[in-house]
């Protein structure tokens, strides 16, 4: 019989997700192999060719050019090539990783078109820094 539930990793909390003012959603995705160790908040795109994800970078011409999502969790793609991503959300900017020279500035507006949103972060009297 075919396993109905695979644990493809786990979640611990971050300072990534900037609170629930837009719905949290999670995707399993297929990093790249041997691309090293990806950490949590990395946005990803996809390689159309493969369909797997790698660390989006605007000066790609396979796809991963495009933001899709973003990792979930710290992965070593030596070892694990499975991982959970957030396909939507509301993170801290500076918390994101990008691929190459890229920086938040790059991708802002296609990622809200899919509804991964960004902020600035909060200082220590709770407002908006």
């Amino acid at each position: 019989m075919r396993d109905l539930y695979t644990k493809l990793g786990s979640v611990d909390p971050t300072n990534l997700i900037a609170g629930s003012r837009y719905p949290i959603d999670h995707i399993g995705v297929t990093l790249a192999e041997d691309t090293g160790e990806i950490k949590n908040g990395t946005v990803l795109g996809k390689i159309t060719a493969t369909g797997v994800y790698v660390p989006v970078d605007s000066t790609a011409t396979d796809g991963s050019e495009s933001p899709v999502c973003v990792l979930a969790e710290d992965i070593d793609t030596a070892i694990l090539t499975d991982a959970v991503a957030y396909r939507c959300g509301y993170f801290y900017r500076d918390a994101l990783i990008f691929g190459g020279s890229d920086t938040y500035e790059n991708h802002e507006l296609e990622m809200q078109r899919l509804g991964l949103y960004m902020t600035k972060g909060v200082n220590e009297k709770g407002a908006v820094a």
